[in-house]
């Protein structure tokens, strides 16, 4: 089972998924490495844009989470959020993180029928990646490319979720739940919503 989902995906695996994330309204690429999408990120995203990150082991490894909260060209709202007070600005949180002009995370799974599986404790990034911001971003390793639904749900349920459990507990005291469950099964709006999908594993 581990192999199964820690395993990149086949060249022809990537292509189904790329092709089918197309038919569905997605624009999708096919990248080499997380170089070739820390790349890629800086030519989609504005100079000055507000760029909301969703916690991601993938963006944390692949240094694209630093180059959004640190260069100094975006206007991170991650950051900013973590240095407000929730008790006081909740309501300042909540419109900051929901309606950025893009969102920039990693997903659950990604199915070679053209789906993406997004779990969240918090429901936090779930209004930005559902359809909130101007342009979504989504990036994923190759391992996260599974067959189809009932495969990534197999995925996040036995793979994911105990990783991330296991990060929640290192860095909150707390293990992590999936109390919001997003599955994108198609952009209604072509051109807002970009997939980057890895030749190599990385991330949960």
């Amino acid at each position: 089972m581990t192999t199964l989902f820690t395993a990149p995906a086949s060249a022809r695996s990537l292509d189904r998924a790329a092709t089918a994330l197309k038919e569905h309204g997605f624009a999708a690429e096919i990248l080499q490495n997380a170089e070739a999408a820390r790349d890629r990120v800086k030519e989609l995203i504005p100079e000055g844009a507000s760029v909301f990150t969703g916690a991601s082991e993938t963006l944390r490894l692949s240094g694209i989470e630093q180059d959004i909260a640190t260069s100094g060209r975006y206007e991170a709202i991650r950051p900013r959020v973590l240095a407000m007070d929730r008790a006081t600005q909740s309501d300042e949180i909540r419109r900051l993180v929901s309606a950025p002009d893009v969102s920039l995370g990693s997903v659950a799974a990604v199915t070679e029928t053209g789906s993406l599986l997004i779990a969240s404790a918090s429901g936090s990034q779930v209004p930005a990646f559902s359809g909130g911001a101007g342009h979504r971003i989504y990036l994923a390793g190759a391992q996260k490319v599974v067959p189809d639904l009932p495969t990534a749900l197999r995925r996040l349920e036995e793979h994911s979720l105990p990783l991330e459990s296991e990060r929640a507990m290192a860095a909150y005291g707390v293990p992590s739940v999936v109390n919001r469950l997003l599955v994108l099964n198609g952009e209604p709006f072509p051109g807002q919503a970009t997939v980057l999908l890895l030749r190599e594993a990385i991330g949960f």
